[in-house]
């Protein structure tokens, strides 16, 4: 198994928000996190990448226990997040902001390399290499923050809301990408993503978190065939 998390519990401000939460990622994996605002999820990738102190268990990944350990200690065992906000830097450039995705990478030679496959799989960061990273459109910074997070040679994504205020057309080539991702890097990711219909076209399986606590889990297909997921999350 990849990455596991067992029996996650964390408050906020004294209120429980997640509630003895377990789930697996293995090698390869595109996995889902579904809910509704406030439900927990995007607190449960905080505390995975080291934002967050959890309350009680354990998270592992790679054999390795790695809750309560720092963001840099986390993107340095493979794990990179890409929050809502994106957060690139507005002020640099498309190509400035790929280099700093690689900042605690040693193999420079491979860096330059990955770089350059990266510029020629994502066209649209290419043709703006030179372009400040702020002045792109929201899609295009959301390509650009999944780039970096590549750039980081992840072996486990975290991606949080990545289609989240985008026009129809880029929500498709974004999901287009995360499953290039998977399939052409073998890439293993956790998604949150309120496009439930996109989330589970996307994944492999998914758990369905609702007030903190999982409810249902399943494969892709098992939970897009499921009454309550229908009711409650695709207005079946």
């Amino acid at each position: 198994m990849l990455f596991e998390i067992k029996n996650l519990v964390v408050h906020y401000e004294g209120a429980e928000v997640v509630k003895g939460i377990s789930l697996e990622v293995d090698e390869g994996e595109v996995v889902t996190l579904i809910g509704s605002n406030g439900a927990g999820k995007t607190t449960t990738l905080r505390v995975i990448s080291g934002l967050k102190s959890p309350t009680s268990g354990e998270i592992w990944f790679q054999g390795q226990r790695i809750d309560r350990q720092t963001p840099q200690s986390v993107v340095k065992v493979g794990i990179i997040h890409v929050p809502q906000s994106r957060e690139i830097f507005p002020y640099m450039s498309v190509l400035e902001n790929l280099r700093l995705g690689a900042f605690l990478r040693k193999d420079k030679d491979n860096v330059k390399k990955d770089l350059e496959n990266l510029l020629e799989n994502f066209p649209r960061l290419k043709q703006r290499s030179r372009q400040q990273a702020g002045t792109l459109s929201g899609g295009e910074q959301q390509i650009l923050a999944i780039a970096c997070a590549l750039m980081a040679n992840s072996k486990l994504l975290l991606l949080d809301e990545p289609s989240c205020g985008l026009s129809p057309i880029m929500v498709q080539e974004i999901g287009k990408i995360i499953s290039d991702i998977n399939r052409q890097r073998s890439t293993s990711i956790l998604l949150i993503e309120q496009n439930v219909r996109l989330a589970l076209k996307l994944a492999h399986r998914g758990y369905v978190l609702e007030t903190g606590k999982i409810v249902l889990q399943g494969t892709a297909e098992e939970l897009t065939r499921s009454e309550h997921i229908k009711k409650a999350y695709l207005g079946g």
